[in-house]
């Protein structure tokens, strides 16, 4: 087997039969663990190990804000509202906020506080 071994290496490598069995050689003696005189000298392998490290940058995704289009009729409902509120009750005119301009009316009427939260519904999937 160690003949088909080296016939090959002789034919894919095109190199006599001395250096095809010195090749086996060293195969061998580099699976024992000997050391080579091609090997690298400690220096040699500390600067390999530095260049092979790579610069480990923090992964920063950019993520942008996505601008949010107005809801004009919810706006709206909520100024009509927070407006009957304070038309209504002078009570509650002096408490009354609105503080979310497309969600929810902050008011106090009688010591009591109250909100007002308007939903808005998703039209429904069509099932198909």
């Amino acid at each position: 087997m160690a003949e088909n071994q080296i016939e090959k290496l002789m034919r894919l490598l095109d190199i006599s039969e001395d250096e095809a069995k010195q090749i086996i050689a060293d195969d061998k003696a580099i699976d024992q663990g000997k050391k080579m005189d091609f090997d690298l000298t400690k220096e040699q392998e500390k600067a390999t190990r530095k260049y092979r490290q790579a610069d480990k940058k923090p992964f920063v995704p950019n993520l942008t804000k996505r601008e949010r289009k107005p809801n004009e009729l919810k706006r709206e409902i909520i100024d009509d509202l927070f407006t009957f509120i304070v038309e209504n009750w002078p009570e509650a005119a002096k408490n009354a906020d609105i503080a979310n301009k497309e969600r929810q009316i902050d008011f106090s009427l009688n010591g009591e506080n109250f909100s007002l939260t308007l939903t808005q519904h998703r039209k429904p999937k069509d099932s198909a």
